[in-house]
């Protein structure tokens, strides 16, 4: 197997004096989408956000593309080729689509081919039919549409998805769950924190269940369906 893209050895994460992570270990392979999944609270979205240095946090390894995380400012991570959509998307809602577009735009690496506007467009059609449009005048599905396809315009090696379906409509959910699919078809890697896990069941390769900041399951998409005691006791499902 080759080298991970992304490796973590015992993340540990603080919310002041609380600690929230414990010890969470795990890898991550180029063009493999790899789902976070828990109940609310478990520490998803903190993981994320740990990896991106948005919160305080340790570990006794965090490297991606064998450049060491830590104490590397968030900004710096991004550069390395590690793009993240947080859960509130954070668009310029002053802005129009494309105009927001060309915020996210870096260079490909080589021998790659460039996310482009026009590419994105067509992975994402509603958007071309807005391009115009500011995102203050965008539905909470389109904006979240917008948020990938920025991250995209920056054409990362990674990109860390925070609860991409939350409260979209269903025809939206289905689009998001094909853009996943066409990254991972261009070669980069996912990790998706998702609550929802028919979604998160449907796009990814493996899974890691969260439980009050600790992994209860790592493994393999199909084994964590089978194991239907594990889902019932950790997500309810």
């Amino acid at each position: 197997m080759n080298a991970p893209i992304l490796e973590v050895w015992n993340l540990c994460a603080f919310y002041g004096r609380a600690q929230v992570l414990f010890d969470l270990t795990f890898r991550l392979q180029a063009g493999e989408v790899m789902a976070l999944v828990g109940r609310n609270g478990a520490g998803k979205t903190t993981t994320l956000k740990a990896i991106m240095g948005l919160v305080s946090a340790s570990a006794r390894q965090a490297t991606f593309k064998g450049h060491s995380l830590g104490r590397l400012p968030t900004y710096k991570i991004a550069r390395l080729g590690l793009g993240y959509v947080p859960e509130d998307r954070r668009i310029f809602t002053d802005l129009t689509v494309e105009e927001n577009l060309e915020t996210g735009r870096r260079p490909a690496p080589a021998g790659r081919s460039p996310w482009t506007p026009e590419r994105l467009f067509r992975l994402f059609p509603n958007l071309a039919e807005m391009r115009g449009r500011r995102g203050s005048q965008m539905s909470g599905g389109e904006q979240q549409m917008l948020a990938i396809a920025r991250t995209l315009m920056g054409n990362p090696d990674a990109i860390l998805l925070d609860e991409p379906s939350e409260g979209i409509a269903p025809v939206i959910v289905q689009m998001m769950a094909e853009a996943i699919r066409a990254m991972k078809a261009e070669g980069v890697a996912v990790l998706l924190s998702e609550q929802n896990w028919a979604f998160a069941a449907g796009i990814s390769d493996r899974a890691c269940v969260i439980e009050r900041g600790e992994i209860r399951f790592q493994g393999s998409m199909a084994e964590l369906m089978a194991n239907e005691a594990l889902r019932a006791d950790t997500l309810g499902v």
